[in-house]
């Protein structure tokens, strides 16, 4: 049996927007991770990706619910526990170019996290700790020395990723690590971290928007819409056969490489606007961009359940006390 590391009940992240209104970034988000697999998240911009894996590194603040990482419920431990907890869970940050202070050199950058912790007594020992680092992620140790602004994007983002191995970390959240990249340099960033994650046995949080790299990396895949999770599968069943219709939409854009195909293929083209996370719908929240949307979407919040094994989804249609034929019309227009 897979042991979980990482287990979410029922995460809520609001922010006061002043003038009593709330913005509601993350609502009522329930997930686990396996020791050792990659988790990856997927989404429009402003679902709620980023800021799910900020609560979870502790950087926001929880507004309800419960973050339990090894039994531990994070936000319950001491802060002394706490401290020593982060040594266990680090974060690759989305930009290199601003996540990396441009006043430190690279060496200096990867070893003070090492210096906080007083890992070392001697600084030959933090160097040849950062050597072994940079050499790790396809640096060399002639680079500790120089600025971040003597690198390239690809560069700057492995500098980044050395610095969240620095601790011997058990866990990593990957923030669109490679969005920033050019294409060509994005694979290498992907190949490098499956690479460490072998050596390393490292389990990964990977939020991205691109859909094709996150089924080259992940085991399972969530998608998130407005700050709900709305389905969670393993990554060939999530392509193959996606239950949520906002999922179904997602990897209808992913354009396929063979024009005949690409040409005759029906995309599915979601009507209106992303509401705004301060005045979701009720109801479904995607219902108001849903073609399958009923009666009840407006009303009740959809369950989160379990409708294949290891597949669950929070939809109207999949529900066992909801009879109808719009699961099956849904997945012949899929077709």
């Amino acid at each position: 049996m897979k042991e979980v590391l990482l287990k979410i009940n029922n995460l809520k992240k609001y922010f006061d927007m002043g003038a009593g209104v709330t913005l509601k970034a993350v609502d009522d988000v329930s997930l686990h991770i396996f020791k050792g697999e990659t988790f990856g998240i997927v989404g429009e911009s402003g679902c709620g990706k980023s800021t799910l894996g900020r609560t979870i590194m502790g950087l926001y603040g929880v507004t309800e619910g419960e973050i339990v990482y090894n039994s531990l419920n994070i936000f319950e431990i001491k802060s002394k526990e706490r401290f020593a907890l982060h040594r266990k869970m680090q974060m690759i940050f989305q930009d290199p170019y601003a996540s990396l202070n441009p006043r430190l050199t690279v060496a200096e950058i990867i070893a003070q996290p090492m210096e906080i912790h007083k890992l070392y007594s001697t600084k030959q020992a933090y160097l040849e700790r950062v050597y072994h680092l940079l050499e790790s992620v396809g640096l060399s140790r002639e680079h500790a020395g120089r600025y971040p602004h003597e690198f390239s994007g690809g560069q700057r983002q492995r500098i980044g990723i050395a610095r969240a191995l620095a601790l011997d970390p058990e866990f990593i959240i990957a923030d669109e690590p490679i969005s920033a990249l050019d294409v060509s340099v994005q694979a290498q960033v992907v190949n490098l971290l499956k690479k460490l994650q072998i050596e390393q046995g490292l389990t990964y949080l990977f939020i991205a928007h691109d859909l094709s790299m996150v089924k080259q990396i992940s085991n399972r895949i969530g998608v998130m819409y407005l700050g709900h999770l709305v389905e969670v599968t393993d990554s060939h069943r999530l392509y193959e056969e996606p239950l949520h219709p906002y999922t179904q939409a997602l990897l209808s854009a992913i354009p396929i490489p063979d024009p005949d195909v690409e040409k005759r293929r029906e995309r599915i083209i979601l009507k209106g606007e992303l509401p705004s996370p301060m005045n979701p719908p009720s109801g479904c929240v995607f219902r108001t961009r849903c073609q399958y949307a009923m009666e009840i979407c407006t009303n009740v919040i959809p369950k989160w359940q379990e409708v294949e094994k290891d597949h669950f989804v929070k939809c109207h249609l999949h529900n066992e006390e909801i009879k109808g034929n719009q699961t099956s019309q849904m997945k012949v227009k899929m077709r």
